[in-house]
Formats: structure tokens, C-alpha cells, sequence
């Protein structure tokens, strides 16, 4: 008898739709044995795998007989909803069910009444049912949304009652916790409404752990976001095996005698990309970008590949990684290490003297690394004149993409990144600026050319892409630029053609460093977010016609779909069959039907990763900076509201709020327009752009919170150019105390004064 997952596997396999006959016939049973075939598929009914009739089910992912459901939309005045734990894979998009209350007899037939209280986000338990109508969910309870659910800290006040302090810096109220699940005074806990109504209050559901120990604040931003980052037996078991998958030395391209180095970050622990290059003897250049083959090792249709579409790329915390594949592959296997042979994808380009591409093509390969190098090393050797002529003939390579660069003129935003340096045990060390150098632009612009030579090869075969997309700034963000470069008094015509290279002349004009950096920051805040998408728009940042991610498979889904669509259209290597492991490298034929499905899902876990990144990087700043509480800092007005003005910390990037109530005792007004604040007797003016003396008055680590206020009677304002004015006189602070929610101390304290 076949076993449960052989019968999925034949179905999910299967040209047509197959039922008991089929199943039996390709197994080869008979008699008694497909009486008992016939039991086999009445349980896997019951457990919601197949449909129970001819058809199996299990191409959409089977739908339970109860099972909890998302609404997603409505429909001719019927909610519409989709399995919540739907995870995509080679069965395509998930089942819709439409949510009614009851079907009513009529004359003309069965009539369904919807759930009007039902809105898209909510989640319900329901009973299913599949009908001539199509599938039907009755709803039994409604669950509490993800969006209910909170982080916090358990906090117990004098009369014993217990209080979650949320982690959110957007939440400013305790909530009092009607049943603490086990969880004691100082944990961090998941929780979640305790009743329909706010009195009830919440429950905890989950205990976290201690949140100020090592690697906790990367722990908040997991189950804040819901990253996955455990990976399931049956993920691990198909990883190893397929690491074990040998390389056909015959159909693949020999190219371990070139000395291709991998110049990466010091402390990296996957190497996707290695490059090398020599000249071509008539002033240009030829070069190699080798990118792990991860196609080879993650099969399209397999528990691996589900996985690795779930989580859609990696995430990178300053304590930790939560990698998108199992260490097994992304750390070894697949990772470009030096003196191994390793299966790669070889883009393989031809550059003239103007850098201009003149050609390109994709083989599967071996290669050997001949060294991992880091940035800084790499920077080393070039600047002491000790780099081996491969590295001299990479930077001699890069001088003729530079000027394809120029030539092209993409958009030029040098902004500082934030770097989290930890000592052994977890703790920061230091929070610094992370250093821009010359290796780190010639890996990057190596990596566009290969990108770009990705989607062009693809294009060229009417093959499926995955382009990377960036739309020029809309209309709305262009006027706010617009509106707040006049606050300069520098001009931008919105009645012209907006391309990269209209800001960078604009941010050439600017000769002081800090209106400058003010306004590379505007103009960032202006761009639209990059995404993912099957039909091409350009991207409008990098000045290209056609872009593809193709340069890291292990750390981005998009990549390894890119590297299967390049499979198939190139016709490369195909692994050798195996009973075990799904036999297919290139795209899955579901797959370019629902592309553009796949691109938004992609897209959303990008989003999500870089909120959780961000938000982890705040609270370990704020982390380090809870032992400065009570010192002094330079800082720039970066947002004003009515509430108060953000100010950002000069050279560290630390981000926090400045009350109005510590600004004086006059009344302060709000010019939304002009973006600032205005005191109405002294006539006051703080704005966007100020450069402001601030005190530190208080550093929440376990919500990324920055407090600020002027020095007693010091507080001092210099215009935006670092023009000085005159210190303010009247600057009263208000009083402050750090307490905890509805005025009660806080149980959980940072080091540094307390104000």
C-alpha cells in the first residue's frame, strides 16, 4: 500500500485529475488492496488532504473540515476567506471559501446568507464544506486578530495586580492582565484580550523569557513579526539530504583553474557571490560573477522550497541571523567557500572600455574560491599597492563599470548606516557608523551588471522574470519635496522629466555637509519602496531599463527564482532523478502561472524583514545608550508635530521624541507647512533641519525609545548651515520622572540618572 505522502506526491504529479482508479492502477493494487485504498483515501478526507470524491484536493492545499480561516475581501456582499495558515507552494493559490451564516431553501434553489459583521484581516473558526456552489465556510467563533495579540513586560503593582508594558513604542498604556499564565513580574510575554470588551483585559499565552538578556531584543522582533525561524524535521531531513546530491562534472562548466575571490564582510557566514576578471586584450574587459547554485540543492514543490517561499529571504540582527535556508545549505554546502569545489551559477560578461555590456551568458559551473577576502582587507591591499593581480585586474574592471555609472547617472544617496558591534557576551560594545569604501562599490557594481545581464538574457528568451522594480516618486511625494525644499529656499520643478539625475545635480549645488545630508534624507523619504513584480517598470533609482535579483539565492527567494527561470530557458544542467527528492531545478509550471502571487508574498516578507531589522537596531541603541542618560548630545530636528519634535542624535542616528512640555512654559504653535514649531511670546522657532543641544532624559531598550529635553537654562539652537544663534533664554523644563504606565514607577529600569 502506498503511504499517505506517496498518494500526495502522485496527485501533485499527476497531468490530470486523478481519483481512486488512478491512484490504484499506479500502484498496482488489486482485490482486498483497494478496499483498503478506498479506506486510505476516506481518512485522508477527514483530515482535509483530498476532496473526498474524484478529485484530490490536495493541489490547493486540502481544506480541513474545521479549520481556522482569514477573511480576504467580499464578494457580491459575502465574505471571502482563505485558510490562516496557508504556506504557498507548488499547489498554487490558496482555497477561497465564501463565509456564510446558513443556506436558505428557496424556490429557486439553495440561497446563501452572508456574515455581515465579518471585515478582511478578521480571523474565524470555521466549519467547511464543499458544495455545487463551490466551498463554504459556517462560521463557529471569531479568534482574536494577529493584529490583537501584544508583546509586553509583566509589571506587578503594590496590590499585587498585574500590568503589561507593552513593547511598542506606539502603545503608551499599560493593560491589566487578568490571568498571567505562570508568567512572574519582569518576563516577556506574548498575550492576548482576555473578552470582547477593554476591561477584561489580557492573558498571557506565551512566556519569553528575560528581556534585557543577550540576544532578546532580536528575539522581540521574531515574535513581534512572526518570523519564522525554526525549521521543521521533515525541512532539515530533505536539506541534508540534497546536500548530498552529487555535481555532474560532465554538464557543468569547468572553472576552478580562474582565481575567483569572494570579497565579503568580515563576520559573513554565507558567500553567495565571487568575482573575477582579467582584460580582453582590446581595452575592455571579460568577467565572471559565480553565485551559488541554489537551485540545484532546493527543488521547486519540496517541504525545502515551501519553507524557503515562507520566509522569503533572511534576516540579518546584529546578534543573530534567521537564515532562509538551513545552515546545512546556506552556511556550507552552498556557500562559496575558499579551496572546495562548489556547484555555481557562472554569469559570464563581456565589458568594453566605457564599461558598456557587449555580452553575456549563463553556464552552470564548479568553481574553487581562491580566497575569501574581507572589504577591509581587500581596501588594504589595493591602497598598499600589495593586492595579487586578480584583485588589481577587479579594480581595473570596475574603472570601466564606473564609467557606465557616470554614464548613466543613478541616483547618488550617501547616507550613514548604522553598525551594532556586540562583545562576547551579547552585550553592545559600540554603535558606530559603518565605513564606505571603494571594495564595497566594486562588488556592488559587479553584482548590478550581473543583474542586469539576468533579466536581459531572460527577456531575451520570453522567459518568465522576477524584475526588481523601483516607479519614480509619485506626484504626492514630489509636491512634500517640494514644499520642504522651499524651506531652503531651493526650488524643484515639478513641470519637467524627474530621472536620478535631476537630484543628483540639485545635491551637487550644496556645499554644506549638513543642509546636504538634510535634504538626501528628503529626497529618500520621497523615492517609492522597491517590490517585487513579473511585468517590468524600471528601476528609476539605479537608472536601468530592466533589472532581475540573481546575485543571492540563499538569502532571497526572488534570486532562486530567477536562477530556475535562467534553468529552464538555457536549458542547463537537470539533477539526476531521485526517488526522494523532487527532480525538477528549473520553474514549476504553477509557478509561472502565479507569479505575480508569488512576487507580492516576496515582497510583504521583504517589508517585514526590514521593520524587524530596523526596530532591532533601535532598541540595542537605545540599549547602549541607557548608560548616557542624563548627557549631553548634539542633535537635528528631524520631524515636527504638535505633540513635539524628533530629534536624531548627530553621527549615531539614535532617534527620539522631544515633548513640547519641555520646551517652556510659553505656548508653543504648529505650522504643519512650514514644519515647525513657533512660541507664541518669544517667537521661538524650531524646525526641521535645527541643529539642537539635547540632554538625554530617558532610553527605553525594550521599546527603542529616545526621550530628549534642552539643558537647563543651555539650550542652544543653531539654524539649519550651521548658522549660530543666540542661546535661547526661558527654556524651562517641565518636570520628568521615568515611571511606568498609569503613573506607577517602572519595575524596569536602564542605568544612568534617572530625571
Amino acid at each position: 500500500m502506498p503511504s499517505r505522502q506517496q498518494v500526495l506526491d502522485f496527485i501533485a504529479n499527476a497531468a490530470d485529475e486523478v481519483g481512486k482508479r488512478e491512484i490504484a492502477k499506479a500502484f498496482g493494487l488489486k482485490g482486498a488492496e483497494k478496499i483498503e485504498l478506498k479506506a486510505l483515501l476516506k481518512d485522508m478526507a477527514e483530515e482535509g488532504l483530498i476532496d473526498g470524491k474524484r478529485t484530490a484536493y490536495h493541489r490547493m492545499g486540502g481544506v480541513p473540515k474545521v479549520t481556522v480561516l482569514r477573511v480576504v475581501g467580499v464578494e457580491d456582499g459575502l465574505p471571502i476567506a482563505v485558510p490562516d495558515k496557508w504556506e504557498a507552494d507548488e499547489a498554487g493559490a490558496p482555497p477561497r471559501l465564501t463565509v456564510v451564516e446558513q443556506r436558505v431553501a428557496q424556490k429557486k434553489g439553495p440561497q446563501m446568507r452572508g456574515v455581515g459583521a465579518l471585515k478582511p484581516g478578521d480571523r474565524i473558526l470555521s466549519r467547511t464544506e464543499e458544495t455545487p456552489e463551490g466551498w463554504l465556510a459556517f462560521p463557529m467563533k471569531k479568534l482574536p486578530s494577529d493584529a490583537e495579540a501584544i508583546m509586553g513586560v509583566v509589571e506587578i503593582d503594590g496590590a499585587g495586580k498585574g500590568w503589561l508594558a507593552p513593547i511598542d513604542k506606539r502603545e503608551r498604556h499599560a493593560v491589566q492582565i487578568s490571568d498571567l499564565g505562570g508568567a512572574v513580574e519582569g518576563q516577556l510575554v506574548m498575550a492576548e484580550p482576555a473578552g470582547r470588551s477593554p476591561r477584561a483585559g489580557v492573558r498571557v499565552v506565551a512566556v519569553l523569557g528575560d528581556p534585557l538578556a543577550p540576544k532578546s531584543f532580536s528575539l522581540i522582533a521574531i515574535h513581534k513579526h512572526g518570523l519564522p525561524h525554526i525549521f521543521s524535521s521533515e525541512v532539515i531531513a530533505e536539506a541534508e539530504l540534497s546536500a548530498r546530491q552529487p555535481l555532474s562534472q560532465e554538464q557543468r562548466e569547468d572553472l576552478t583553474h580562474l582565481p575567483i575571490v569572494a570579497i565579503d564582510p568580515v563576520d559573513a557566514r554565507d558567500h553567495d557571490d565571487a568575482i573575477w576578471a582579467e582584460p580582453d586584450g582590446e581595452g575592455g574587459w571579460r568577467a565572471v560573477v559565480a553565485i551559488a547554485d541554489v537551485s540545484f540543492y532546493v527543488r521547486p514543490g519540496g517541504a525545502l522550497d515551501r519553507e524557503a517561499r515562507k520566509r522569503g529571504n533572511s534576516v540579518y540582527f546584529p546578534d543573530r541571523v534567521v537564515p532562509m535556508l538551513p545552515e546545512v545549505l546556506s552556511a556550507d554546502v552552498c556557500s562559496l567557500k575558499a579551496g572546495a569545489p562548489r556547484a555555481a551559477m557562472a554569469c559570464h560578461l563581456t565589458l568594453d572600455a566605457e564599461g558598456r555590456m557587449t555580452s553575456f551568458r549563463f553556464t552552470r559551473a564548479i568553481v574553487r574560491i581562491a580566497e575569501v577576502i574581507a572589504y577591509e582587507e581587500a581596501q588594504r591591499r589595493i591602497d598598499a599597492g600589495e593586492a595579487e593581480a586578480h584583485l588589481v585586474n577587479l579594480w581595473g574592471a570596475w574603472g570601466a563599470l564606473t564609467k557606465a555609472r557616470v554614464a548613466r547617472d543613478p541616483l547618488e544617496l550617501d547616507l550613514p548606516e548604522r553598525r551594532v558591534v556586540l562583545d562576547e557576551m551579547g552585550r553592545v560594545a559600540q554603535v558606530a557608523v559603518r565605513e564606505r569604501l571603494d571594495a564595497h562599490r566594486v562588488v556592488e557594481d559587479f553584482m548590478i551588471a550581473a543583474n542586469v545581464a539576468a533579466a536581459k538574457a531572460l527577456e531575451s528568451k520570453t522567459a518568465p522574470v522576477v524584475y526588481r522594480i523601483h516607479e519614480p516618486p509619485n506626484r504626492e511625494k514630489l509636491i512634500a519635496l517640494k514644499d520642504y525644499l522651499a524651506t531652503f529656499e531651493r526650488k524643484l520643478s515639478l513641470g519637467q522629466v524627474i530621472t536620478p539625475a535631476l537630484f543628483n545635480r540639485m545635491l551637487k549645488g550644496i556645499d554644506d555637509e549638513v543642509e546636504k545630508a538634510l535634504i538626501m534624507e528628503a529626497v529618500l523619504r520621497s523615492q517609492t519602496q522597491a517590490y517585487y513584480g513579473p511585468r517590468n517598470a524600471g528601476h528609476f533609482g539605479l537608472g536601468l531599463g530592466s533589472y532581475a535579483h540573481f546575485t543571492s539565492p540563499i538569502r532571497r527567494y526572488s534570486d532562486l527564482l530567477v536562477h530556475r527561470a535562467l534553468v529552464d530557458a538555457f536549458h542547463l544542467e537537470q539533477p539526476a532523478p531521485s526517488g526522494d527528492l523532487p527532480a525538477l531545478s528549473g520553474l514549476h509550471g504553477r509557478d509561472r502561472s502565479d507569479l505575480a502571487r508569488i512576487c507580492d508574498a516576496i515582497s510583504t516578507a521583504e517589508r517585514r524583514a526590514m521593520v524587524a531589522e530596523r526596530e532591532t537596531v533601535d532598541r540595542y541603541v537605545a540599549a547602549w545608550l541607557s548608560m548616557h542618560v542624563g548627557e549631553m548630545f548634539d542633535c537635528r530636528i528631524t520631524g515636527v508635530q504638535r505633540f513635539g519634535l524628533f530629534a536624531t542624535i548627530i553621527g549615531l542616528g539614535g532617534d527620539g521624541l522631544v515633548p513640547v512640555s519641555v520646551l517652556g512654559d510659553e505656548r508653543f504653535h504648529h505650522d504643519e507647512k512650514g514644519q515647525r514649531m513657533v512660541g507664541e511670546s518669544t517667537g521661538t522657532v524650531f524646525a526641521i533641519g535645527d541643529r539642537v543641544r539635547l540632554r538625554l532624559a530617558e532610553a527605553n531598550a525594550l521599546t527603542g525609545a529616545l526621550k530628549f529635553e534642552p539643558e537647563d537654562g543651555q539650550g542652544r539652537i543653531e539654524k539649519r548651515g550651521s548658522v549660530p544663534l543666540p542661546d535661547k533664554a526661558g527654556l524651562k523644563r517641565r518636570g520628568s520622572h521615568l515611571v511606568g504606565h498609569r503613573g506607577r514607577p517602572a519595575n524596569i529600569r536602564h542605568q544612568g540618572k534617572r530625571r
